[in-house]
């Protein structure tokens, strides 16, 4: 099986799992966030806001760490970065939210210099699994992962707050993040790995027309998924409460879960950007439904149906990063991608709770399904921009570490560790 092979290659279970285990600080940041507010007898708006202000610094933060991976490497950037990142949270910890001008400092602190790992990930693959089609099911297994994170751990944060505190879930987390990101960095393709040679460009990544069109859909997608979670609580306040709630939430990383590990057991011929247009269309179709709000049971189906496609097309837009994104820019592309899920996100939270206020729960499920739909008329808009940088790629060997050496951006399997 595709799976077993890939893990089986030197380096790749390490750098997967010390990936993971790195993230955790920031996969579990907001809900960790609140826990502790509350702890110390904030109000649910200031944990809200604190939160807030962690979410958009870790979005700034993301692209402008990768860009000095791209051109530094990844320990002098990613091992500071971490560090810095947990000092902000260990100390917000022991301070508390008094006074509340440095609580907002630590918390943008720790927000803006989480480590790009994801991206950073991404770009070691080629140097170590070098066959491409390891490589493509390589994003869809990553895909997979970061599903089972998201879903672990919230529970973590929740396992370390009844045990001991809210205090100790901050600091465990982020010490953990720290042992995970270090496992990365010292290992033998992290240090060797070098970014292309780049052309001197202050929109770095962004200068590519490909790329962008790629960002303004997963902005849209990141609405879907942000949108679901506000609805999702409407919902379960009508029909059993934080329970029901709990099982849709679960019910949409099993159907990531499931669906990414499908798609990802088989190679897939033909371009990823035509294969992306279908996959969206299938993840807006399949939010359609949601609108419907049937009893618990049926509309959990729903939602684990909802989110078959989900882990596809995040794999799917990995490999559509890596065709597109400027010579020596692969880890800043990466990380570019990071922030507008993020951003999306947030806007899709932001906007269901008004229309869930004012419309009723039916309408609020009826944002992922537009928001879907609009991701899906994106790529018909830019189809020929898509279309035109990516089927100029020609792989070619390559004596650098990052897969776009090459003049124009594509995927090449030539690069050495």
């Amino acid at each position: 099986m595709g799976y077993l092979e890939i893990l089986r290659t030197r380096h790749a279970t390490r750098l997967l799992v010390g990936t993971l285990v790195g993230r955790l600080p920031n996969a579990t940041a907001a809900i960790a966030i609140v826990f502790f507010v509350r702890a110390e007898g904030g109000t649910y708006s200031l944990a809200g806001v604190l939160a807030a202000v962690y979410g958009v610094a870790n979005a700034v933060g993301q692209p402008l760490l990768g860009r000095l991976v791209d051109l530094h490497g990844q320990p002098r950037v990613q091992l500071p970065a971490v560090v810095v990142s947990a000092l902000g949270m260990g100390v917000f910890a022991f301070t508390g939210t008094e006074p509340l001008p440095l609580a907002y400092v630590l918390i943008a602190v720790a927000g803006l210099f989480t480590p790009p790992l994801e991206g950073g990930l991404r770009a070691l693959w080629p140097a170590v699994l070098r066959k491409e089609s390891q490589v493509h099911t390589a994003y869809a297994m990553d895909a997979v992962a970061q599903e089972i994170m998201f879903t672990v751990g919230p529970l973590l944060v929740t396992l370390c707050v009844s045990l001991w505190s809210a205090q100790a879930a901050l600091i465990i987390l982020n010490v953990i993040g720290v042992l995970g990101a270090l496992s990365v960095v010292v290992s033998s393709p992290s240090r060797a790995w070098r970014s292309a040679r780049r052309e001197a460009h202050w929109l770095g990544a962004l200068r590519s027309p490909g790329l962008l069109a790629l960002l303004a859909t997963c902005f849209f997608v990141g609405i879907a998924l942000g949108s679901i979670t506000v609805a999702g609580i409407s919902y379960a306040d009508d029909h059993g409460g934080d329970a029901t709630y709990g099982w849709l939430m679960a019910a949409v990383g099993l159907g990531a879960l499931v669906g990414g590990t499908v798609y990802g057991a088989r190679v897939w011929s033909g371009a990823p950007e035509r294969r992306l247009r279908v996959l969206v269309a299938l993840l807006a179709v399949c939010y359609l439904p949601l609108m419907l709000t049937p009893d618990a049971v049926a509309m959990t189906a729903l939602v684990a149906l909802a989110g078959v496609f989900l882990a596809p097309c995040l794999a799917c837009s990995f490999l559509i990063v890596d065709r597109h994104a400027p010579k020596g820019t692969v880890t800043e592309a990466f990380s570019w991608l990071v922030t507008t899920f993020t951003v999306g996100m947030s806007v899709g939270t932001g906007l269901t709770g008004p229309v869930v206020e004012w419309a009723g729960t039916a309408r609020g499920f009826a944002v992922p399904g537009v928001a879907g739909g609009v991701a899906l008329l994106v790529l018909l808009a830019t189809g020929r921009v898509l279309a035109a940088t990516g089927s100029s790629a020609v792989v070619e060997g390559s004596s650098e570490n990052d897969r776009n050496g090459a003049a124009e951006p594509r995927f090449s399997t030539g690069h050495q560790a």
